[in-house]
């Protein structure tokens, strides 16, 4: 893939994508976002579905760069962008990049995944969420730091001197999800909606869980029922309240697996919700962060040109 003065630059993930069209500069000239994510398009065409979403813009710029990350490089997107193992750094994400030659729109690079402590017990994986932290440090002029994602399986990710050295996945979100709709501990809260934000009941869970060194979320979680049953808390504050328990929980663990982290805020790349949410817990437990809400363009504009697939 030679220079190109344009890069069509897309965040492929499994249940949406969105992308944006950046100039040499960085700058976002143009923007989409569609719900073709991976689990949307089993059984279609990725060529077929991608000319209809950016031959518009390849019609204007046919020499640009194309970029994605995420799941569309997994086994079940597009094509395998294999992992590529940490210590990883800029450089080390594009050597692993996988291309695709599509007919009449030149080729499309598909950012793989980071793999950590492959050849240990549980090795650890992420897709897209290297992207985001690659722009983070861009965005921060960091080369060291905790960087953490938060979601369904929420990312702690640690950069050294430019490199992502390693990084835990936590359940956190997907835990949530099955313990609320699938438990007796979402028998007390309301069925069919997810209540307003409880500040008081969610920092109450998340204390009770960093306050415990050893680690107790097994018996801790049935207290989600019992302050309920006991009116501790209404049943629209029990979301909260379980929410703060795993998160709180999630806090703890990180803590002991990270050991200390490099100076300055951790750094919450999420939405405002969910950034409200950590940034409650982390300052229970006496540790600064700060919000950053985007970074998916910004470091696959960073990747490609750091590697001159711009210029």
């Amino acid at each position: 893939m030679s220079p190109a003065s344009h890069l069509i630059a897309i965040d492929w993930g499994t249940s949406s994508l969105r992308a944006a069209l950046m100039d040499r500069d960085g700058a976002i000239l143009d923007r989409l976002q569609s719900g073709d994510g991976v689990m949307a398009m089993l059984g279609r065409d990725y060529a077929e579905r991608f000319e209809s979403l950016f031959g518009p813009w390849l019609d204007r710029h046919p020499t640009a760069t194309v970029l994605a990350s995420g799941m569309v490089g997994s086994r079940q997107g597009w094509r395998e962008a294999p992992y590529v193992a940490c210590p990883a750094s800029f450089e080390d994400l594009a050597r692993g990049i996988a291309y695709i030659d599509v007919e009449g729109r030149g080729r499309i690079g598909l950012v793989p995944g980071l793999v950590s402590d492959q050849a240990g017990p549980a090795p650890d994986v992420i897709r897209g969420e290297e992207v985001q932290v690659f722009g983070g440090l861009r965005l921060n002029g960091q080369a060291s730091g905790v960087f953490v994602l938060p979601g369904t399986h929420s990312k702690w990710v640690v950069v050294e001197e430019g490199k992502i050295a390693r990084f835990h996945t936590f359940m956190t979100g997907e835990l949530y999800g099955l313990l609320k709709r699938h438990s007796i501990l979402g028998k007390l809260m309301p069925e069919d909606s997810e209540p307003p934000f409880a500040p008081a009941a969610f920092e109450a869970g998340s204390r009770l869980a960093l306050s415990d060194e050893t680690g107790a979320l097994l018996h801790r979680l049935f207290s989600v029922r019992t302050t309920g049953l006991f009116h501790r808390f209404t049943s629209e504050d029990l979301p909260s309240y379980l929410s703060g328990l795993l998160i709180g929980e999630e806090v703890r663990e990180a803590k002991a697996l990270i050991g200390g982290h490099a100076p300055g805020p951790i750094q919450l790349i999420c939405r405002e919700d969910l950034a409200r949410s950590y940034r409650l817990c982390l300052q229970a437990g006496g540790i600064d962060s700060a919000w950053i809400d985007d970074a998916a363009f910004l470091g696959l504009f960073d990747i490609a040109r750091r590697n001159a697939l711009i210029a």
